[in-house]
């Protein structure tokens, strides 16, 4: 069985990050979503709120596992069996970071990356722009997948 990590703190999970899993569901029989956090960062939510958050989404989809980690990725990827991480690529700057990640981790761990280059019409979603967005009292729900999202796909 082929298995993949997909990692990030999903601060919060975007419509961009629905379309990656998705599209890694037919590269791997199996993708955990693995919900990194840093006790000396703040983020939007807690790990555990942001966990059953993408749980809720794939809820019955026994293809995707959600779980939280605050270690290294390379060492979360050694736990859980995976050989593969899966990254989302929306621009050059991705691309440089999402390498260099890269390599360091198949050095270090013999974890190999694969980059899924963003849908064109999702690209300008991140999760950043939903926390700045948020922050200044706009809606972000078309920023998020739903239910319904995922389930169609």
């Amino acid at each position: 069985m082929k298995k993949a990590a997909f990692t990030g703190s999903f601060d919060p999970f975007t419509r961009g990050h629905a379309d990656i899993v998705r599209r890694a569901l037919t590269l791997f029989d199996r993708v955990v979503v693995g919900v990194g956090y840093n006790e000396h960062k703040q983020y939007r939510q807690t790990a555990d709120e942001r966990v059953e958050t993408i749980r809720r989404l794939y809820a019955g989809d026994e293809r995707v596992e959600v779980l939280a980690y605050n270690d290294l990725t390379i060492d979360f990827c050694r736990r859980i069996g995976a050989r593969f991480i899966v990254k989302g690529v929306r621009s050059m700057s991705d691309f440089e970071y999402e390498r260099e990640m890269g390599e360091v981790n198949r050095r270090m761990g013999g974890v190999e990356t694969v980059c899924l280059f963003a849908d064109p019409l999702l690209a300008h979603i991140s999760s950043s722009l939903a926390r700045e967005l948020e922050h200044f009292g706009r809606d972000i729900t078309p920023l998020l997948p739903t239910l319904e999202d995922i389930k169609k796909e």
